[in-house]
C-alpha cells in the first residue's frame, strides 16, 4: 500500500506532468502531500487533464522540452528533489512511424539529459524512468514477458524504449552504484486506460470520440491482444517502487506492472464492453485504412512487483473501463473534473485487492 506519511513533504521532480499518465500521478502525488515540480512541454492535446483537472493548481509547472539539457538541468537543480518520476517522453506507436527522429530524440536522448542531470543534484535517492511494455522483442508467443526476457522493438516507438531501458541500466551501474548512490529503477506498464486522455490513434480515446457523436469507433486491430489496466494500477507501482528504492538501491533494475491475464484481451472485445457501458447507442467496425504494424500479442508477468513490492491490481478491465466512462461522463456534465479525478484516485487507494 502507498504510504501518504512517506510522502508527506517529499520534494518530487515530474517529467511530463502535462501528460496523461503524468496528470494523474501529479494529482495522486499531491494527495499524498508532496511537494511537486512539473517539467514538460505544453499538454499535447486539447482538451487535456492538465487543464480539465487543473493539474497546474497542484504544483510547480515549469514549460520545458526533455532535449534541451541544459534548461532541464536548471529546473531539476531548482527542485533539488528527493525523488525523480521520468515520464515525459513521445508516447504513441503512430507518431513514431510519422516522426523517428524526434521520437529517438525525446525517448532515448531526453532520458540521456535526464539521467545525466539526476547526477549532479545532492539530496536526490530515488530515480523511476518509466518505459512501456513495447520495449521486448516480441515473438507474438502466448508468453507473459519477465523483465529479464531480451528487449528488442518492431516500430521506432517501441525500439526507442528498448534504447531507453539499455541506457538506463549502463547509468546505473556506470554511475549510480556507489555506497549512497540514488536507487534507479525502470517500470513498464501495460496498456493504460482512464479519464482525461484525448491523445489521437489510441484505442479508449478514438472509442469516446466515435460514441460521443454516435459514428461507430474504428478499430485498427481489433483482434489485438493487450495489457489493458486502468492508469492508476501502474501509478500505484511506480509510488511504491520509489519507496522502497529510498531505502534499498539495490532493488531489481527493471519492473512489470501489468494486469492479470485474464484482462490481456483483444480490443475488440475491449469496444464491446465500452459499448455496453455508454448510455446512448454505440458500435465499432474495423478499418483497414493506412494501418502501420502493431504487435498482435502482448502480455507482461508481473509476478516480481507481486513478490517485491507488494504490488497487485485492484480493479479488474470490467471496473478500469466503467471508472473510465464515468470520467467521460462527468466531463460532459461539466462537473469539477479534478474532485471526480481525486476521487477515482480515493476509491482505488481504499479498495484492498481481489486478485
Amino acid at each position: 500500500m502507498v504510504r501518504g506519511r512517506f510522502w508527506s513533504g517529499k520534494r518530487v521532480f515530474l517529467t511530463g506532468h502535462t501528460g496523461f499518465k503524468g496528470g494523474w500521478l501529479a494529482l495522486w502525488l499531491k494527495e499524498l502531500g508532496a511537494n511537486i515540480y512539473g517539467y514538460a512541454l505544453p499538454p499535447p492535446t486539447d482538451p487535456s487533464l492538465f487543464e480539465t483537472a487543473r493539474i497546474g493548481e497542484t504544483l510547480h509547472s515549469i514549460t520545458g522540452d526533455i532535449r534541451d539539457s541544459d534548461a532541464l538541468e536548471t529546473a531539476a537543480s531548482k527542485a533539488n528533489p528527493d525523488i525523480i518520476f521520468h515520464l515525459a517522453a513521445q508516447p504513441l506507436v503512430s507518431e513514431g512511424y510519422s516522426d523517428p527522429v524526434g521520437t529517438y530524440a525525446s525517448n532515448v536522448t531526453g532520458t540521456l539529459n535526464l539521467l545525466q542531470a539526476a547526477r549532479k543534484l545532492d539530496n536526490l535517492r530515488a530515480i523511476v524512468v518509466v518505459t512501456t511494455d513495447k520495449c521486448y522483442e516480441n515473438r507474438e508467443s502466448s508468453h507473459a514477458y519477465r523483465e529479464g526476457d531480451p528487449l528488442g522493438g518492431y516500430d521506432p516507438y517501441s525500439s526507442s524504449k528498448a534504447c531507453a531501458e539499455i541506457l538506463t541500466h549502463s547509468w546505473r551501474r556506470s554511475f549510480f552504484s556507489s555506497p549512497g548512490s540514488p536507487g534507479i529503477a525502470t517500470a513498464r506498464a501495460g496498456n493504460v486506460i482512464g479519464g482525461g486522455d484525448w491523445a489521437d490513434k489510441r484505442l479508449i480515446p478514438d472509442i469516446l470520440r466515435a460514441f460521443s457523436t454516435r459514428s461507430p469507433a474504428l478499430l485498427r486491430h481489433p483482434e489485438a491482444v493487450r495489457p489493458w489496466q486502468h492508469v492508476l494500477e501502474p501509478l500505484a507501482g511506480y509510488l511504491l517502487l520509489a519507496e522502497e528504492l529510498c531505502t534499498n538501491a539495490l532493488l531489481p533494475s527493471a519492473w512489470n506492472f501489468g494486469p492479470e491475464l485474464e484482462d490481456c484481451v483483444a480490443a475488440s472485445a475491449v469496444a464491446d464492453a465500452m459499448a455496453s457501458l455508454w448510455p446512448e447507442p454505440a458500435t465499432w467496425q474495423g478499418t483497414t485504412s493506412g494501418i502501420p504494424h502493431e504487435a498482435g500479442l502482448l502480455r507482461l508477468d508481473a509476478s516480481l512487483a507481486k513478490e517485491k513490492l507488494q504490488w497487485h491490481s485492484k480493479w479488474s478491465l470490467k471496473e478500469a473501463l466503467r471508472q473510465t466512462v464515468n470520467w467521460q461522463l462527468a466531463w460532459r456534465r461539466d462537473e469539477d473534473m479534478q474532485a471526480v479525478s481525486l476521487d477515482q484516485i480515493r476509491c482505488y487507494s481504499q479498495q484492498p485487492h481481489e486478485k
